[in-house]
């Protein structure tokens, strides 16, 4: 039932929001404060610096590889693949494959020493292969051996990763210490998740979406669509932290 919630909530309560703003404009007190509001948010809203800056407050900052030392296992979080593009022949990569390629690189640099990829669908309805095959189609053709990974491939969410993860290590108790790959403004949410099963693993944040801070005007004076990007990313996964916290899934 949470799944398809978290699926069909923003849908319906998109209308609500369009009808009300829609209402609201026909009154002349509040159609001048509407523009108002309007412009504010697009000066906030589209400039990257203040963007940048809340995102960077939420990521969890990236880590040196040095200061991390060899642990059992490294779990890949899915959900940076399209399964939904044909044909099935062939793996489509989205936003977030620095996951993929950092637990390539934990793998070759000798800091796990095998990987656990966690993730069926978030989609609603049937699909043609999970997204944990498919990235398991991509580490072995890196050259990872099969006997190195373990899939998981019926979680749906956050939740069901580290439910379904800790169900799976149950079977395999020769795995002890874990690190969690995933990208780094959804580490806060996932980690909590693994937490609260009982897992302690270390968090190894991938997929940065934001920058080091600059000096440069443009990069606090001129307006940028990535902004805007930033801003709704970060509302949705607050949201979702938020959530889970009250659900008690985190």
């Amino acid at each position: 039932m949470f799944f398809l919630l978290s699926k069909l909530l923003l849908y319906a309560l998109l209308p609500v929001g369009i009808w009300l703003l829609v209402r609201l404009a026909r009154r002349p007190f509040w159609r001048r404060r509407l523009l108002w509001a309007g412009l504010v948010l697009f000066l906030l809203g589209t400039n990257n610096a203040l963007s940048n800056e809340a995102l960077l407050a939420w990521e969890l900052p990236p880590a040196p590889l040095r200061h991390l030392a060899p642990h059992d296992a490294g779990v890949l979080l899915t959900g940076i693949t399209q399964i939904r593009k044909s044909p099935h022949d062939r793996v489509y990569l989205g936003n977030g494959a620095d996951r993929l390629t950092n637990a390539l690189w934990l793998y070759r640099a000798g800091r796990i020493r095998r990987l656990i990829i966690s993730g069926g669908s978030g989609a609603v309805g049937a699909v043609a292969h999970t997204e944990a095959r498919d990235l398991y189609t991509l580490l072995r053709l890196a050259g990872v051996p099969a006997a190195h990974i373990l899939l998981e491939e019926r979680s749906r969410n956050t939740r069901e990763n580290a439910q379904l993860t800790k169900a799976l290590l149950a079977r395999h108790p020769d795995i002890k210490s874990l690190v969690l790959i995933t990208s780094a403004f959804h580490q806060r949410r996932a980690l909590g998740c693994f937490r609260r099963v009982g897992l302690q693993p270390t968090p190894w944040p991938a997929d940065f979406r934001t920058t080091d801070r600059q000096t440069d005007p443009a990069y606090w004076l001129l307006p940028s669509p990535v902004a805007v990007g930033q801003w709704l990313l970060l509302a949705h996964e607050v949201t979702g932290y938020v959530a889970y916290k009250m659900l008690g899934y985190c």
